[in-house]
């Protein structure tokens, strides 16, 4: 049987329904994608000094609770060492959103489980299917264990969250929501023929391949707060490769740990990012140019105009983001150009999906 079919007459009437209800999933994750990318960019993500799975589900209800949290927050180095006399009123704002962020992955669990129970009972779940459905939960739990060890990580010592663990919790959580994306196009895809083709295929994997890097480099951008250090487009205050990077001595250990203690590391992924944005754009614009003959198909034609709209999107939104991280990020470019990463992706998925040969079992 064939992963992207359904059989047996029972789960013909639910199998609209169940659709419905994986595209609202993938919607979920991309929103605690994109409130992620908010916490982070306005410094929220230590606001909670707790992990209580039931219990941190009611926020603070009284002025004796939220006095409570707050003496919390003024325990850890980033109050010390640089929010040192907030007002209340600025702390409220920042567990605002790390709140919000904890409570929509509570409610993604909800909105998984209750329709699964009812699919469940109804036999409207195949098991090919269920079986994804079952490595999706496990990756979302490792994606919120990740979640508890990133922001353990800037509790203790350091004032901000290790930008590592960062990269690696966000990646994670991509690799969630693509994993749920390629299972929605399995099993419910596209009204179209797929365009069978080795070359573009390579080059489909390939693009993956490297915007989940750019991706992975845009996370560390963000968690070592780069931006602020070289401020500028297309040089890098003023030179094209900074001086620093020239160094042997700067090459050591210790720099690529204690990334915040010197511009090395910031100058390193910053000129990684740029390089490999340069790199996808080309990459982008020869797969066009090479797949746009060969697709005959409305859809694909209509997902490789759609790469290319994004990509565009994105390239802008990058350079303003730069541009503007004079002193501080700029929270919502910065939460544009990472939501618009994410989109790229989605395109991208969808067009490998329809220049390869599907798996059959």
């Amino acid at each position: 049987m064939s992963e992207d079919t359904f059989s047996g007459e029972s789960r013909r009437p639910f199998r609209q329904a169940v659709k419905v209800w994986l595209y609202i999933g993938l919607v979920m994750i991309f929103v605690q994608i994109v409130v992620g990318g908010i916490t982070r960019l306005t410094g929220s993500g230590l606001s909670i000094t707790k992990w209580e799975i039931v219990m941190g589900t009611v926020p603070p209800l009284n002025a004796p609770q939220w006095e409570e949290a707050f003496q919390l927050y003024k325990s850890t180095p980033q109050y010390q060492k640089i929010n040192e006399g907030m007002s209340m009123g600025e702390f409220k704002f920042i567990y605002f959103w790390e709140y919000i962020h904890r409570l929509w992955a509570r409610s993604m669990g909800f909105v998984f489980l209750i329709p699964f129970l009812f699919f469940w009972r109804k036999g409207a779940i195949e098991p090919a299917l269920m079986r994804r459905l079952g490595v999706t939960v496990l990756l979302a739990a490792v994606v919120a264990m990740f979640g508890w060890i990133m922001v353990a990580s800037g509790l203790v010592n350091r004032p901000w969250v290790n930008a590592y663990k960062l990269t690696l919790h966000l990646s994670l959580a991509l690799v969630v929501y693509s994993y749920l994306w390629w299972t929605i196009l399995l099993f419910f895809p596209p009204k179209t023929n797929v365009l069978h083709t080795a070359v573009l295929k390579k080059w489909g994997l390939g693009l993956l391949i490297l915007t989940a890097m750019q991706i992975a480099l845009g996370g560390m951008m963000s968690g070592m707060k780069a931006g602020l250090v070289y401020p500028t487009w297309p040089d890098m205050n003023g030179e094209w490769l900074p001086a620093v990077l020239l160094d042997g001595a700067n090459w050591t250990g210790y720099n690529f740990v204690h990334y915040d203690a010197g511009p090395f590391m910031s100058a390193l992924v910053h000129i990684l990012h740029r390089s490999v944005a340069y790199i996808l754009t080309i990459m982008v614009l020869c797969f066009f140019f090479k797949a746009l003959p060969l697709a005959e198909q409305p859809a694909l034609r209509a997902g490789l105009r759609g790469m290319l709209v994004v990509l565009a999107g994105q390239i802008l939104l990058g350079i303003l983001t730069v541009m503007n991280c004079i002193g501080t990020i700029p929270v919502g470019l910065g939460v544009l150009h990472q939501a618009g990463a994410v989109l790229l992706l989605t395109v991208l998925f969808y067009i490998y999906f329809q220049v390869r040969k599907v798996r059959t079992s």
